[in-house]
């Protein structure tokens, strides 16, 4: 069984979805998109209050190679380009779009065929579709497909891990539409010039791994991993190694050691992108936890607010203690229920204050079970201690830039310190001082 070292053994808490297939979410009467759901710059705004709008339309576009494109995910009339919240950056601009019901598709949505195309007519397509990574993550993927020329790409790798607890979506994704999975990595292989693909799957979800494989059986060149459940595996250096056994140097990419790595939602995204000619509108999001009343696995359009969504499974069931946008150990807290789902939200859990553990932290006791935990062979406890001095040039000493943020650190400390939220602050007051040198 692949594994990685480190890592912990979170209770899975899937049993309210895993079973449960993806639903349709009917579309909200007012949709907020956001004109930034990427890793990169803002997109500049298309379209302008009072505008008529079609689903699929581009309203936004990247103002940089580092950038995706944003579409209208109903047909209806721009109310407003304002601040809206944000999952992930606090608040952002929106264009913030009336619903008319008609799901009119823009003009310019056309099918494609995927066989007839060329490496970067498909490239070129998965760029104008605003394809990004569905992990959580939300990094371009036209950017990760095109690597510089001193790196040689000879592996790809789709991710079906998805360790993080509650989440499903990606399980009943790869159940449900696992042709449109094993599509997507012919394109990105294709576009890549690689001949050798896997996808990997935790073997907690063996009937995934089954899917999967029948879907494979006649595709030359792509296997199925088997992976030990243990978290974080989802995560791409541990799963490069678990598969690969490459090992990404510090501060290294995967392309460093020739593999690129993707979502299996990305992949699926691609190919429903290309062969149906309409760019990335909508995504399946798990929402579960007992501050929900009916747990669930839905598609959702693209800027449909968080309490729409938990509307959709019932409503709340009491005060929620807390809303997390992804999963339990590298989700991001929400403060409000007006924020919009975005193309990286796998998961909307409302957790009840029996859930919630809040203790206060004690002092360090040297015992070194983040040290075990780590999967990238980090001392957290050090980065953290100078972390919360301030002293950010010895937590860069110790690697904080190597951190992933999996949590594992304040999972496993008897303590309760504030390990992974310190280490967090280290890397971004660094990145900030780097910034500055360049300057």
């Amino acid at each position: 069984m692949l594994t990685f070292r480190g890592g912990v053994h979170a209770p899975h808490r899937k049993k309210d979805t895993q079973n449960k297939a993806v639903e349709k979410m009917k579309a909200p009467e007012l949709v907020s998109i956001p004109l930034q759901q990427h890793i990169g710059v803002a997109c500049q705004p298309l379209v302008k209050p009072g505008d008529t709008v079609k689903m699929g339309q581009k309203i936004g576009e990247p103002r940089g190679f580092v950038g995706a494109p944003v579409h209208a995910s109903v047909s209806g009339v721009v109310k407003a380009i304002r601040e809206v919240p944000h999952p992930s950056m606090g608040k952002g601009l929106a264009v913030v779009i009336e619903n008319d019901g008609k799901d009119e598709p823009d003009d310019s949505i056309r099918p494609g065929d995927i066989n007839s195309m060329d490496a970067d007519r498909l490239k070129e397509l998965i760029l104008e579709a605003g394809i990004v990574g569905m992990g959580g993550a939300a990094f371009p993927t036209h950017v990760k497909l095109s690597p510089p020329n001193d790196k040689s790409i000879d592996t790809v790798i789709l991710n079906g891990a998805e360790c993080e607890p509650y989440l499903t979506a990606d399980h009943r994704l790869m159940l449900e539409a696992p042709y449109d999975v094993v599509d997507g990595l012919k394109i990105i292989m294709k576009v890549l010039g690689v001949e050798r693909g896997y996808i990997a799957i935790e073997d907690n979800k063996p009937d995934a791994v089954q899917a999967m494989a029948d879907a494979v059986k006649s595709v030359q060149g792509v296997d199925i991993k088997t992976l030990k459940t243990k978290y974080p595996q989802g995560a791409e250096k541990q799963l490069i190694y678990a598969v690969t056994g490459r090992q990404v140097p510090s501060g290294g990419l995967p392309m460093d050691v020739g593999v690129i790595v993707n979502n299996v939602g990305t992949a699926a995204a691609i190919a429903r992108a290309i062969k149906t000619g309409m760019p990335l509108i909508e995504r399946i999001v798990t929402v579960a936890g007992d501050g929900v009343a009916e747990p669930k696995n839905l598609m959702v359009r693209i800027g449909t607010s968080f309490a729409d969504v938990i509307e959709a499974c019932g409503g709340l069931v009491g005060e929620p203690a807390k809303v997390i946008s992804g999963g339990p150990m590298m989700g991001i807290g929400q403060y409000s229920l007006d924020v919009p789902v975005i193309k990286g939200t796998s998961g909307i859990l409302v957790l009840t204050r029996e859930q919630v553990e809040i203790p206060d932290a004690g002092p360090c006791i040297r015992c070194a079970k983040c040290v075990d935990a780590c999967p990238m062979n980090l001392m957290p406890l050090m980065i953290s201690a100078y972390a919360l001095k301030e002293d950010y040039d010895n937590s860069e000493k110790f690697h904080a830039m190597d951190c992933i943020e999996c949590g594992c650190c304040s999972y496993t400390c008897p303590a309760k310190r504030p390990l992974t939220q310190s280490i967090r602050v280290a890397k971004r007051m660094i990145t900030e001082k780097r910034k500055r040198a360049v300057r």
